[in-house]
């Protein structure tokens, strides 16, 4: 594996780093910014929302911009939207510090795919993309936490610096490691992508992504917060909890991406269920610190366990738009991001207390159960399974443009 793949995944880190670790910080931003906690979690939609937008666009916008180039520059732009976040003298900089940040990640991660596939044989492909994608497991592990912990004894702001050096080194390898990708022969043909909107199995998908992952990070957006004010933990704990919630997504990762091939509709139906009967139990025993620390594991394990499913399952029934498909579900992941958070905010202003978002976040993922069910039987009926079939046609000879959108997913 090439040492340019590693330092793709070692800014993967730092990117993921970013976008996460505010669930460990909500409670000292609010109070340095003079903002409720609800409005500080804000934040964590402001990066979903960058993702959202930025994901299709940024896929498609830098098909024909030099590789290098364009990473060189996401990356550069990507820390100083942290240097920004640290020195930001009002919500409203900060908000638009972290709108800037992600539209960064959204183009860095499309771009990064593709460099990443380029740059390996055909047999190592899996494997590079592991690489990515373990920098961002492993930021749920270290990054989170280790944010968490900054923020606590040296303030907020130290978090964000320690990501703008993370992304220095970063700038640095792939200035010095990433080697020159040739330019796609040809663009895609997005206005007969654009088509995919129309199915409705597509559509579907979309919804389920969002809804699954925006009912878990209803509740996580506000776990610090619970396990202080409502378990009655010290605010030590936090670090350690965010920790153990990486330590179940990577687990859930493995399993997930074991079993999702064979059986793909009863890993979504298992690890929904599974997220909402855990958001349901959270909710409940909230005022027990060990069974809040036991629930939060359990949601990283559930959370990330359809994952891999939820992916496979968009580039079933899109498979003929290879430029939209992975965008599409990032862009939905971060719909769900944005959404539950937001909605996790809206129940405590409402003065209903901070294990509420357990409460909301159990009821989108109810509603995600209940799209996937209605999305097996359609695939069961012939018409959808036309569908699927005529939108994964036979693989043609990868390019990196294709694999810029394709792979580019978590």
């Amino acid at each position: 594996m090439p040492l340019a793949v590693y330092i793709l995944g070692l800014s993967v880190f730092a990117l993921g780093t970013s976008e996460f670790m505010l669930s460990g910080l909500l409670p000292p931003i609010a109070e340095d910014m003079n903002v409720s906690i609800p409005r500080a979690g804000l934040l964590i939609s402001a990066f979903a929302i960058g993702m959202v937008v930025g994901a299709p666009l940024l896929a498609v916008a830098t098909l024909r911009l030099p590789r290098r180039t364009t990473l060189v520059a996401l990356i550069t732009l990507f820390g100083l939207g942290q240097v920004a976040g640290a020195l930001a003298p009002n919500y409203a900089v900060l908000f638009v510090s972290r709108v800037v940040s992600a539209l960064a990640c959204a183009g860095f991660w499309a771009v990064g795919a593709a460099v990443a596939i380029a740059m390996v044989p055909m047999g190592a492909r899996a494997r590079a993309m592991a690489v990515m994608i373990g920098g961002l497991s492993i930021a749920n592990v270290l990054g989170v936490p280790a944010g968490a912990f900054l923020g606590e004894h040296l303030g907020w702001r130290s978090a964000f610096w320690a990501v703008a050096v993370a992304s220095a080194i970063a700038l640095v390898g792939v200035v010095t490691r990433i080697p020159h990708i040739p330019l796609p022969e040809t663009r895609p043909r997005l206005k007969g992508e654009l088509v995919i909107y129309r199915d409705r199995q597509v559509l579907l998908s979309v919804l389920i992504t969002a809804l699954a992952a925006g009912g878990v990070f209803c509740a996580f957006s506000y776990l610090a917060p619970l396990l202080t004010d409502v378990s009655g933990l010290d605010k030590g704990w936090v670090s350690g909890v965010l920790a153990l919630f990486g330590i179940g997504a990577l687990l859930g990762t493995y399993i997930g991406g074991r079993v999702a091939d064979a059986h793909l509709f009863g890993v979504l139906l298992s690890g929904i269920t599974a997220s909402t009967v855990f958001l349901v139990a959270l909710a409940l025993f909230a005022s027990s610190p060990v069974a809040t620390i036991l629930l939060t594991f359990l949601l990283g394990v559930s959370a990330f366990y359809t994952a891999p499913a939820l992916n496979a399952r968009m580039f079933n029934v899109a498979g003929a738009a290879p430029t939209l498909a992975g965008a599409t579900t990032t862009a939905a992941f971060n719909l769900g991001n944005t959404g539950g958070p937001w909605l996790g905010g809206t129940v405590i202003d409402a003065g209903l207390g901070f294990a509420s978002p357990a409460w909301a976040g159990a009821a989108m993922t109810l509603l995600g159960l209940a799209a996937v069910t209605l999305s097996l039987r359609l695939s069961r009926t012939p018409a959808g399974r036309v569908v699927a079939r005529s939108s994964s046609p036979a693989p043609a000879p990868a390019t990196a443009a294709t694999e810029n959108a394709v792979d580019c997913t978590v």
